[in-house]
């Protein structure tokens, strides 16, 4: 079973180098912006969180479901990590996991990375946070109004990311707007759909779970417990656990590059060092998969715990 990457994973050969260029200029100044403002906003109270999101949405985006149209999809994550965290924070923790996703398995073209940062980290991010409390003022902030409020900003950040994709697209020639547009955005909707569904369900659970934990992007939570910490990593791991049950139907942008005709532009990576979620040595198609999802889970928490901890300020 072939291991499907992410819906909107841009690979290397789809844009110019001057767009890519561009991309990768535009990130790292994001970046370094979302350092700032995450210095400023985050203690060290939420530290554990960074590294606890980013490793359930690795573990999560390792699980695709199917969608109608022969296409699958699975959690993106960016709303919902600002949701509980933040935008600025957010944007460091999907930068986290489509950096690993990058560098380590091969998943999204190098020279792509800073448009796959910015489209699924930075977009989504703020997409989400900004449509979700605009969305509690207007409907109140009870649970079922919450729970409403994160399906929908949930579904939203998916969009802005495919159709920045799009344009994207359309910028390097490699297809025209009025056909990558309306292909990415209506297959998107559909994922969209198990996004708002995912990311409203983890919103009720944590509502009726640890409502303190909800709420930090608006304040910091008190003190994570050890066994919270925990409990957090060691769902991941179940998480990645089931990777293997992935639906091998191609994802997204996969799907129109197919009817557009361009997905032959996609280039091979420059190094393989665990490509396709597998382990090189390891022949099991399922147990490769479950220890490379599982490797880079904890690669992810472990980055995103640095970088937290490089970031926030000390709390007396």
């Amino acid at each position: 079973m072939r291991f499907s990457p992410e819906p909107l994973h841009i690979p290397d050969g789809f844009l110019t180098p001057l767009l890519a260029a561009l991309g990768w200029l535009f990130a790292v100044i994001i970046i370094n912006i979302a350092l700032r403002q995450t210095r400023r906003q985050l203690g060290e109270r939420q530290v554990p969180l960074m590294g606890i999101l980013a490793a359930f949405i690795f573990a999560a985006q390792a699980i695709n479901f199917p969608v109608a149209a022969g296409t699958s999809g699975h959690l993106l994550g960016g709303a919902l990590a600002a949701i509980i965290m933040g935008p600025w924070a957010a944007a460091l923790i999907m930068t986290a996991v489509v950096s690993v996703q990058a560098l380590i398995f091969q998943d999204g073209g190098l020279l792509a990375l800073g448009w796959n940062i910015l489209n699924m980290g930075v977009l989504t991010a703020f997409a989400g946070y900004i449509s979700y409390q605009g969305l509690q003022k207007w409907i109140g902030r009870s649970t079922s109004a919450r729970v409403v409020a994160a399906f929908a900003a949930a579904w939203l950040s998916m969009e802005v990311g495919a159709i920045a994709a799009a344009i994207e697209l359309a910028l390097s020639g490699t297809s025209p707007l009025v056909i990558a547009l309306p292909a990415m955005a209506s297959v998107h909707a559909l994922i969209g759909v198990g996004e708002g569904l995912l990311t409203s369900g983890a919103v009720r659970l944590l509502q009726a779970t640890r409502p303190d934990v909800l709420d930090a992007g608006e304040r910091a939570p008190g003190k994570l417990p050890a066994t919270f910490v925990a409990g957090g990593l060691f769902l991941a791991i179940v998480l990645a656990a089931f990777s293997p049950l992935a639906s091998s139907s191609p994802d997204g942008l996969e799907y129109v590059a197919k009817l557009g005709g361009f997905l032959a532009r996609a280039q091979e990576p420059a190094f393989a060092f665990l490509p396709d979620y597998t382990i090189p040595f390891i022949t099991h198609p399922a147990v490769t998969t479950i220890l490379a999802v599982t490797i880079g889970t904890l690669v992810v928490f472990s980055v995103a715990w640095i970088v937290g901890r490089g970031t926030a300020r000390k709390e007396l």
